[in-house]
């Protein structure tokens, strides 16, 4: 036995027992300067970040101590329930920093949106003993919760990012702040990561913006392309027409399916308030399905209700394609894709304008110059005599 008492083994030992009391003192053996005392304690796998709790099955009420170390002055802290969904939008959220005179602010704020400010506002569930303190680079959020309906298994939500002035600022979007959110359940402690979660949102609003800016964003424009430019030379009747509605009609099909599954992700999480980017989706969609319809009314071309249907269709297109725009930019803003996606759309846009406004010029100068030519046509010929003197009129 006295082989494997040599320094090694003893280092080892040695190591382990170091490894074992550091662990502990992180977690369900940290010392609170209040003396206070949790049952339960959850070391979170990102951005050093400790969840201490007592939960009170029979009332609903859980009390806890959300510890973020190697946390500066200048950063703000956050964790949350989220009862609606997995991830930021929906959570309900303590938020804790220092202010420039030394005290702390506490606050609950709830996220309605992605372009959440952290405002200050009330929960869905009552919050109680709100408290924190900084000291040797940890911020400590102390509170006391009542969950009320909400089950003892809970999506949490933990955060830091910059204070700007007397706020906080917006967090980094990649790395272990896109990562920090998981399942705990509070009676058995058990907890886990969302990651496959994640990924699987990250992909359906990927394919959402897709569709949408394939749809409305490209093929809209192009289509109203076809019929304002083309339908002025004859050659091109009537392949303008079925260019134009095939364009219009595949891009309504493919902005459908681009609307359903925004409606989707709207769907898991229905504690979040229309954002402007849903409610003009919403609006488009509206205003896209009265111009199929509005198809099967088409009034004839000489029929004397035509000139008003030719009004509407183009007010209500040229409306979509409009919205239709100003929707994709804000949809830029949530993703936060890759900056060559947005300069990308950017440059066909201005590519469809240049030819837009060459075809416009053009355009105009051959229907004007077929105006020139038809009125010459209709000016009463002069008739002459064989030697080029002007005939006598008869009567």
């Amino acid at each position: 036995m006295g082989k494997f008492l040599n320094p090694v083994f003893i280092s080892c030992l040695l190591f382990s027992l170091c490894v074992s009391s550091s662990y502990a003192q992180s977690c369900a053996k940290y010392s609170f300067s209040s003396n206070q005392i949790f049952q339960s304690c959850n070391e979170l796998p990102y951005l050093n970040s400790f969840l201490h709790w007592d939960f009170d099955q029979s009332t609903k009420t859980v009390k806890i101590a959300y510890r973020h170390t190697g946390i500066s002055l200048s950063r703000w802290v956050a964790w949350a329930i989220n009862p609606t969904g997995q991830g930021m939008v929906g959570a309900q959220t303590l938020v804790a920093f220092q202010n420039s005179d030394g005290t702390m602010r506490t606050y609950t704020a709830p996220v309605t949106s992605y372009q959440t400010g952290l405002q200050p506002g009330d929960l869905s569930f009552q919050v109680s003993d709100l408290t924190a303190t900084y000291a040797n680079n940890e911020i400590i959020i102390f509170a006391t919760l009542n969950l009320g309906n909400l089950s003892s298994t809970v999506n949490q939500v933990w955060q830091e990012g910059p204070v700007s002035g007397a706020s906080p600022s917006v967090h980094s979007t990649s790395g272990p702040n896109v990562q920090s959110m998981g399942t705990l359940n509070l009676l058995s402690g058990e907890s886990e990561t969302t990651e496959g979660a994640i990924k699987s949102n990250t992909k359906k609003r990927n394919i959402h913006g897709v569709l949408n800016a394939v749809s409305w964003g490209i093929m809209l424009p192009i289509g109203a392309v076809f019929a304002r430019y083309l339908k002025v030379f004859p050659t091109a009747d009537p392949a303008w027409f079925y260019l134009h509605a095939t364009c219009q009609t595949s891009a309504y099909i493919i902005g459908v399916a681009g609307w359903a599954t925004g409606l989707r992700l709207g769907s898991q999480s229905p504690g979040i308030q229309y954002s402007s980017h849903r409610i003009i989706g919403i609006i488009l969609f509206c205003l896209g399905t009265l111009q199929v319809f509005a198809l099967l009314l088409r009034p004839n071309r000489d029929h004397k209700f035509r000139v008003f249907w030719n009004l509407y269709h183009h007010l209500i297109g040229y409306t979509v394609i409009v919205l239709s725009i100003v929707n994709i930019f804000k949809g830029f803003d949530i993703l936060n894709p890759a900056e060559k996606w947005k300069r990308g759309y950017i440059g066909f846009l201005i590519g469809l304008a240049a030819v837009a406004a060459i075809l416009e010029v053009y355009t105009w100068f051959v229907v004007l110059k077929r105006k020139t030519s038809s009125s010459s046509k209709k000016t009463p010929n002069v008739v002459t005599n064989g030697y080029g003197s002007r005939a006598h009129d008869t009567v």
